[in-house]
């Protein structure tokens, strides 16, 4: 396995989440209900009083479950198992990200938080625009960069140069995933900022 696999594969085990806490959730659940039928059917063959029910009486009471419970029940049961079945699978297929965007480097698998990215991103913006650092603020997603900014009264802001330097920054960054910039500036201006 030559160098630049192993980066990447470290990258995204950083970037991306693991699917270890449902799963081992889910396997926990399965393991104590088969422990506890063959705890019931061990507790069954030797003649000793069940724990909560016997498999005969277990078996018995599934036989007679769909003309002892009312309808209404039983499909709102059904769908809350449906729903529970859907949110399994997307739990296993969907990719869950963490908030955070790998940066190439040929040597090093190099990962940086959104929330840094953000602020430097605000820096930016926030020089750019000579405003306070209150008046500006940034955000950064999967896919772009969402910066806010909230002039003072009588300054204008061009958000075009704004946006230019912000993309300039973020394209210096080297990011593996290009990332949109977005820049809105508030229509009503803070006064005495």
């Amino acid at each position: 396995m030559n160098q630049n696999t192993v980066i990447r594969r470290m990258g995204r085990r950083e970037t991306h989440s693991s699917r270890s806490a449902p799963s081992t959730v889910t396997a926990l659940l399965l393991f104590a209900a088969v422990l506890w039928l063959l705890l019931e059917t061990a507790l069954s063959f030797t003649g000793n009083p069940p724990l909560l029910l016997a498999p005969a009486e277990l078996i018995q009471h599934a036989a007679v479950l769909g003309t002892a419970t009312l309808p209404e029940a039983l499909l709102a049961a059904g769908a809350a198992s449906a729903l529970l079945g859907i949110l399994a699978l997307g739990a296993a297929i969907m990719p869950g990200h963490k908030p955070r965007h790998v940066i190439e480097n040929p040597r090093s698998a190099v990962v940086v938080e959104r929330g840094v990215l953000a602020s430097a991103i605000a820096r930016t913006a926030r020089t750019t625009s000579r405003l306070a650092p209150e008046q500006v603020t940034a955000s950064v997603g999967h896919k772009g960069v969402e910066v806010r900014i909230h002039p003072t009264s009588g300054m204008a802001v061009d958000p075009v140069a704004v946006r230019e330097a912000v993309e300039s920054d973020v394209a210096g960054y080297s990011l593996a995933r290009h990332l949109k910039v977005n820049v809105a500036v508030a229509p009503h201006a803070a006064v005495g900022l």
